[in-house]
């Protein structure tokens, strides 16, 4: 059976993103890019780490990280298509996690957007169908990801902490107690500490 991954960027007070997320501001009210500028800087010291964020069979996200629109799809001006333009980088299936049914979206690349209306057990259930032998990556954001490590079903996390301190924002780790990690890996750069945990149940 694949293992499933969560992967996500945290500054060092464990917040993920910032509240009031818009088009304009895809992690909401905090400084822009301040949890990824080891992605955007130093992408060479970082390789082999960003390709395994994006090397797995099959994906899980949340509505708010493909997009800022809520309601009905239709509330939006156009139809959105996600954050990443017309070649995404996940290259496989990607199911999106709403409570408003959508016609699945076929992007360049081999991604395909399903979204799935009846929550995060079949979310799963459908990425490990699709995913075979492979991994599937719990993409985010942060309450998505909360919610599979509360209902037990994270394998692994991959953290990507930046060090810098936000303050306000939503923290990964909230409200969710009791919760042992394995130390698997671990590597310092310049702008990101890559640490990899196991799971323990």
């Amino acid at each position: 059976m694949s293992t499933v991954i969560a992967t996500m960027s945290l500054s060092l007070d464990g917040v993920g993103a910032g509240e009031n997320q818009t088009e304009q501001r895809p992690f909401g009210d905090m400084p822009e890019g301040v949890l990824h500028r080891w992605m955007f800087e130093t992408p060479d010291e970082n390789r082999a780490e960003m390709d395994a964020i994006v090397s797995a069979g099959a994906y899980v996200m949340g509505r708010h990280m493909f997009g800022p629109v809520r309601g009905e799809w239709s509330s939006h001006p156009g139809p959105w298509r996600g954050w990443w333009g017309p070649n995404p980088p996940y290259h496989a299936p990607v199911f999106v996690l709403t409570h408003h049914p959508r016609e699945s979206l076929e992007m360049e690349g081999g991604t395909v957007f399903h979204f799935v209306t009846d929550g995060i057990h079949a979310a799963l259930e459908r990425a490990r169908e699709a995913a075979g032998e492979r991994n599937v990556h719990i993409a985010g954001g942060v309450s998505t990801t909360r919610a599979y490590l509360q209902a037990g079903l994270v394998d692994e996390l991959m953290l990507q902490i930046a060090p810098v301190v936000v303050g306000d924002g939503l923290r990964l780790f909230e409200g969710i107690d009791g919760l042992a990690l394995e130390q698997l890996s671990v590597r310092a750069a310049s702008l990101v500490t890559h640490v990899r945990y196991r799971v323990v149940r």
